[in-house]
């Protein structure tokens, strides 16, 4: 665990060290390096079993902190009742240990990403000033350079404001 203030632990609370999850999702996700031997995948299971457990109510908690139309907010949602799934899941014929492992790599890959992004503080993408909670906000599209939209919120106050760049 570090130290540190969030969005997703709130002021002086203690945040999930991530570093570790992501390490031991990637040793199953990554290129590099060999296929991990049956007895090592085995420990690799329960290991990010346990991590996306961990993570669950985590991201649950900083995601229902958010206002009900934030993006962010509804991502991170859909991939807690993901990650869910992938717990309850088990072996099949078609299924084999590594695959099921990769796949709870992925889900906790996705919720340490939530996790990260929804622990950040939200800005106005106006004025560059922090939107508190309960403060008045609005979802806010941006188009990028490459034609992506990004989503971010603004100051309702800001709204009448626009930038134009």
């Amino acid at each position: 665990m570090s130290p540190g203030s969030s969005a997703a632990g709130g002021q002086g609370q203690r945040l999930l060290d991530i570093a570790p999850m992501r390490r031991s999702a990637l040793r199953l996700l990554g290129d590099a390096g060999p296929e991990p031997a049956p007895v090592e995948v085995e420990a690799l299971i329960h290991r990010i079993r346990a991590d996306v457990k961990a993570l669950i109510p985590e991201v649950e908690k900083a995601a229902q902190a958010r206002p009900d139309d934030d993006i962010a907010r509804y991502c991170a949602l859909a991939c807690v009742g993901e990650a869910g799934l992938r717990l309850n899941a088990r072996l099949t014929g078609a299924a084999t240990p590594l695959s099921l492992a990769r796949r709870l790599a992925r889900c906790l890959f996705a919720l340490c990403e939530h996790y990260e992004s929804l622990a950040e503080p939200m800005v106005c993408v106006l004025c560059d000033g922090g939107i508190t909670d309960g403060e008045d906000s609005a979802p806010y599209g941006q188009i990028t350079e490459t034609g992506v939209v990004k989503s971010s919120r603004a100051h309702r106050g800001c709204l009448p404001q626009r930038r134009f760049r």
